[in-house]
């Protein structure tokens, strides 16, 4: 078997050029890595040898579990890299051992969440949003995009349980879901949205070192500045130290990730440290509230600086003394100077900025108090003397908005700290569980932070007074950060612990953007991009951080958060919209694959969350929105015309068959990939007479599996020529649609006329569909009157098509007894739906069962995987390993390994391979008279009687030699009915009565049976010693018979005893079907194994794959 790595690079690894490559990589089917010789040891010993033709395409499920419960997924990301680097000094082993991946829920998905969610917005704008928009309106603000990003979350977990998810995360589900073209312009959107969160949160760290840390060291100096000067040189500052950090985090990323990892958890202590300070400062202002005195003039707020003493005037010595506040407004410092007027009208009284919980300050917060650009900060309530006609001077000594605001604008601004949702999910190949972890520890973070982000709007809004909360930069308390004010022990808390956060935030955007642009360009599917998958030896993408880093400049020169923040909510919201399209369709359309173990997810659920993303968009930044789809078109358009060529016809009709034409051609590129492959059925039936269905039934099974809603043919043949019975064709195709319309088949009739029917069935198979558009697996019921002379064409027919759809390349389902299947119209309550996996030849056999159970008719029956261990497998790591497999696959099913040893071949066995090779030279005389072919049947049954009737112990007689019929008493029709009853050996015949058992004469020997189901498998002389002789007399007989046929017959036995004893009760059971005969001379003993193979079951579906894999357990 392949080594597993193999069919991780066929499904988008390392090496795979994306899921445009048609041709696949997989441990399943056509591996080369297994020789021969261990091949052929897979089926040594008689148990398998009905399976052996084909051990080349089809391995037993023994050796295959062991391969797929050795699965496992390691990220293409920093954690080789970090290993890479840390091997580069001694020689590099061939292949490293594979770790098995060890990080639970909390490690792997909830801390990194949190960790990612939590960011710059929280401690540099939140306080100010709340000021500006009232409690009310934040709220409502967190609450849209709290329930966004909860949405995606559920239709991200459904998406990521959907199989396997190898590391690359979003880029990774989409694509795989929706296609190459989404997939592109979503991976772009995303990458572009992580590199500008990374000159985010750059220009976060700048503005609290500029502005809360070290003011000193601005370059470009802001002291005495008013207005538009001081906010460029602001600008300029952020823009040169921006530039210089962003080249050292670039820096450290190139020398090694490892640092970056290592840090990791020091930068997620400082985000909850911090976060658990303001929880703490709110708790002490209850109790004790904190000074922080803020001075108005009126009810205008005035900045700290400006001032010594929040008075305009202050008694020294019984001398009344001008303060700095005075020189301010004033011309001198004498008390008859001349003064501001709007100073000389108005009070100066002194405020406390964070007046506590307990104060009732909310209900002054509750509502929404927005800026113009330039405006002064002023306290509601308090009174105001202000001349209309007087312009407003002096305005640099007050608190002024920086920018104008509006809703919209902090709907843009706060978005990015409610992103990050995707951390758990990119790190899916480090967890240990990834189906269950990424679910839990996404939707746990979530609501942790949504928590969180609602608890602080409140308790900002019942703290702070509204001028503090609406001075973004702290300009009236101090300089100091607006939310380090309310922290407890100090203020430096949050401002080191931001700090701090913001570059680890910064550091891990730098890491992620390159790995995923990197990960987009392996993918092959942007031909321009291809450059960018190249990188240093261990695999870092050198050249992809090469340009985030430029791109993440172009972030460090817009300068401003407040600028930044809405580019990347556009390209967040535009993947998070896609990510819940996904779902969305996937659940509508409802593929055959999506199985997602996450059950708590709905399309409608999927199409609110993308409704939400829609709208946030266009409230954030309508032109922002334009051009963030209009660049998502554009990649969109690129990838689907990167030499496609498409025409549009005219109108209505042009345009659909114009999609139609383009759809085929599409389909034509190559074979479809396995995620995406779906029953497409040709379904074989045969008309009467009156040229009516003679299975309607067959057509009942069809509809019940088109839960997988592919392709549906139904084909006929009708025998003579195109022009003598082109009416009776039409007349067919009539009754077939009819038939097609009582079932509720959608799909296509199609009947042939040809000369014979062999060779209007082979038509059917060779032309049915339209180019890409093609079946892929043919229904065809089994022919049940095949012993009778008359149909011996019908059963040289049916092993034909076995054979023209073994070479095609095509899958098989033959239903046995097929006038017993369920229609429409009926339901099981209960019951089991049993597989018997023998041989694995592409998943047919787990696909089949799902899709059944999807229509109501199945619904309720639970279903039992079998398979069957030898003398030499370990049943109990069989068992282990084919539970794994099935969890992969998100199949729920009861399993059970049936343990087959081998024994020895059983008296039973070769009388019922005797009497097979009797009936094939009576089937060989077809071309006799009907008088000679009696005359035939009878000589052989002479012959032939003595040994028939020693597999019946009580018709055992002494052996004589009958003369001329003399000892035969039978009618010639019974004779025949002998040998051409299936159980014409077995003493519990039903067309066969047992005559009086009568007790053994003349020293016979007897066959002794264990238990009757045994069928005769111990073989013991119950005579004396003398009679032993007899018996053996009579093996020379056996011996003439064909060796290899003699083992065919034992497996069909032994598995006949095995499934008759597991699953007799079973509404169903699926079964591997045995290759035909390389050559036609066994055509007959082919149709005798499988009907020894499915004696004395109701309903068996026999199951042949199509030679490619059907079933994955990548998402």
């Amino acid at each position: 078997m392949n080594n597993v790595t193999d069919s991780e690079e066929g499904e988008g690894g390392p090496n795979s050029q994306g899921d445009a490559n048609p041709k696949e990589s997989s441990p399943f089917i056509n591996s080369t890595a297994a020789t021969d010789v261990e091949k052929s040891q897979q089926y040594d010993g008689k148990s398998m040898a009905l399976f052996e033709e084909e051990m080349d395409t089809s391995p037993m499920v023994s050796s295959l579990l062991s391969t797929l419960a050795n699965y496992s997924n390691l990220p293409t990301g920093s954690k080789e890299h970090e290993e890479a680097e840390n091997n580069e000094e001694g020689p590099r082993p061939s292949k490293k051992p594979v770790k098995a991946p060890q990080l639970g829920t909390l490690m792997g998905v909830y801390l990194p969440c949190i960790q990612n969610i939590f960011g710059v917005i929280l401690f540099l704008r939140m306080t100010w949003m709340v000021g500006i928009g009232g409690v009310f309106g934040s709220f409502i603000i967190v609450f849209m995009c709290c329930s966004t990003t909860m949405l995606t979350a559920i239709s991200m977990s459904a998406i990521a349980t959907n199989g396997v998810v190898p590391a690359g995360g979003s880029y990774y589900m989409i694509s795989r879901s929706l296609g190459p073209e989404f997939g592109g312009a979503v991976g772009i959107c995303f990458y572009l949205g992580t590199t500008f969160a990374g000159a985010m949160y750059i220009l976060g760290c700048i503005e609290i070192l500029l502005i809360y840390i070290v003011p000193q060291a601005a370059i470009f100096k802001i002291e005495g500045l008013e207005g538009a000067e001081a906010e460029i040189a602001l600008l300029n500052n952020m823009r040169v130290y921006g530039t210089i950090v962003l080249s050292l985090m670039a820096l450290v990323v190139f020398v090694g990730v490892k640092y970056v990892n290592k840090l990791a958890l020091v930068f997620l202590a400082c985000v909850i440290f911090s976060i658990l300070a303001v929880y703490a400062g709110v708790i002490k202002t209850a109790l004790e509230p904190p000074t922080f005195p803020v001075c108005l003039l009126g009810n205008r707020t005035l900045i700290s600086k400006g001032y010594d003493v929040c008075a305009k005037v202050i008694e020294i010595d019984n001398e009344t003394v001008t303060t700095k506040l005075w020189s301010s407004f004033c011309d001198s410092d004498s008390l008859n100077a001349t003064c501001d007027e709007y100073f000389t009208n108005n009070n100066v009284t002194e405020i406390q900025g964070i007046p506590g919980v307990t104060s009732g300050i909310l209900a002054e917060n509750l509502f929404g108090y927005y800026l113009e650009k330039g405006m002064i900060l002023e306290k509601r309530g308090l009174p105001s003397t202000v001349d209309p006609d007087s312009l407003t001077t002096n305005s640099n000594r007050y608190v002024l908005a920086d920018i104008t605001s509006f809703f919209t604008l902090l709907v843009g601004i706060y978005f990015p700290s409610v992103t990050g949702i995707m951390a758990g999910s990119n790190r899916s190949g480090d967890l240990r569980d990834a189906q269950k972890s990424i679910p839990i520890g996404t939707i746990a973070a979530i609501t942790t932070t949504s928590t969180v982000y609602m608890s602080c709007v409140v308790l900002f809004g019942a703290c702070i007074e509204g001028v503090v909360l609406r001075d973004k930069f702290g300009e009236g308390v101090n300089g100091n950060l607006v939310i380090g004010t309310l922290a407890w022990p100090s203020p430096w808390v949050i401002v080191i612990g931001s700090f701090f956060s913001t570059c680890g935030a910064g550091l891990q955007s730098l890491t992620g953007a390159p790995r995923l642009l990197q990960a987009i360009s392996r993918d092959g599917i942007i031909p321009f991009l291809r450059v960018f998958g190249h990188g240093k030896a261990n695999g870092e993408p050198t050249w992809a951080l090469l340009l985030t880093a430029s791109i993440c400049e172009i972030g460090i020169i817009i300068a401003s958060l407040d600028s930044v923040a809405p580019i990347l909510s556009m390209f967040f919201l535009m993947c998070y919209m896609f990510v819940n399209l996904a779902c969305a369709l996937q659940t509508l359309l409802r593929t055959p694959n999506w199985r997602p173990r996450f059950k708590f997810y709905h399309w409608a659920l999927s199409f609110l969350g993308m409704s939400l993303c829609l709208s946030l968009m266009f409230i954030c930044s309508w032109y922002y929105a334009i051009v963030a789809m209009g660049i998502a078109t554009c990649i969109y358009k690129y990838i689907e015309f990167c030499g496609a060529e498409k025409e549009w016809g005219d109108g209505i009709r042009g345009i659909s068959l114009s999609a139609a034409r383009f759809a085929l051609m599409r389909l034509e590129e190559g074979p479809p990939h396995t995620k995406n492959w779906r029953p497409q059925i040709l379904v074989l039936v045969s008309m009467d007479a009156t040229q009516n269905v003679e299975q309607p039934r067959l057509l009942s099974l069809t509809n019940q599996l088109k839960a997988g809603k592919g392709l549906t043919i139904v084909g006929t043949t009708v025998q003579g020529t195109f022009l003598g019975n082109y009416t009776d064709a039409q007349k067919a195709d009539q009754s077939l649609r009819k038939l097609m319309e009582t079932e509720k088949v959608k799909g296509f009739s199609q009947v042939v006329i040809s000369s014979n029917l062999r060779d209007g069935t082979s038509h059917l198979i060779q032309v049915g569909g339209l180019g890409g558009l093609k079946h892929n697996t043919v229904m065809v019921s089994w022919p049940s009157n095949w012993k009778h002379p008359e149909y011996y064409q019908q059963f040289r027919n049916f092993i034909e098509v076995v054979r023209e759809t073994t070479l095609a390349s095509l899958a098989l389902l033959v239903p046995k007894n097929i006038s017993s299947y369920p229609s429409n119209g009926e339901r099981f309550t209960e019951g089991h739906i049993d597989v018997w996996w023998i041989v694995h030849d592409g998943g047919m056999l787990m696909l089949l069962p799902f899709l059944l159970r999807q229509h109501k008719v199945w619904r309720k029956c639970k279903m039992r995987i079998f398979t069957v261990a030898q003398l030499d497998d370990n049943s109990i790591q069989m068992k282990k390993d084919l539970i794994m497999f099935l969890y992969h696959l998100r199949l729920d099913a009861v399993v059970e390994v049936v343990e087959m040893l081998d024994g020895d071949i059983s008296a039973y066995t070769y009388e019922k391979t005797l009497v097979m090779e009797q009936r094939t030279q009576i089937l060989k005389q077809m071309h006799l008279t009907k008088n000679e072919m009696e005359r035939e049947i009878q000589s052989i049954t002479d012959s032939s009687r003595g040994s028939i009737r020693r597999k019946n112990p009580p018709n055992v007689q002494p052996q004589h030699k009958a003369e001329g019929g003399d000892a035969v008493t039978e009618k010639p029709e019974d004779k025949v009915q002998l040998i051409h009853s299936k159980n014409a050996s077995t003493p519990t015949s039903p067309t066969s009565p047992t005559p009086p058992a009568e007790p053994p004469a003349g020293g016979a020997a007897a066959w002794t049976e264990s238990k009757g189901a045994d069928k005769g498998r111990t073989l013991s002389p119950s005579a004396p010693a003398e009679a032993g002789k007899d018996l053996f007399s009579m093996r020379p007989e056996w011996e003439n018979l064909n060796q290899i046929d003699v083992r065919r017959m034992h497996t069909a036995v032994r598995l006949n005893e095995v499934i008759t004893k597991k699953s007799k009760e079973a509404k169903l059971v699926l079964l591997n079907m045995p290759g035909p005969p390389k050559n036609r001379v066994g055509d007959e003993n082919y149709m005798e194994f499988l009907e020894v193979l499915t004696e004395g079951l109701n309903r068996v579906l026999l199951v042949r794959g199509g030679g490619r894999e059907v079933i994955t357990i990548y998402s």
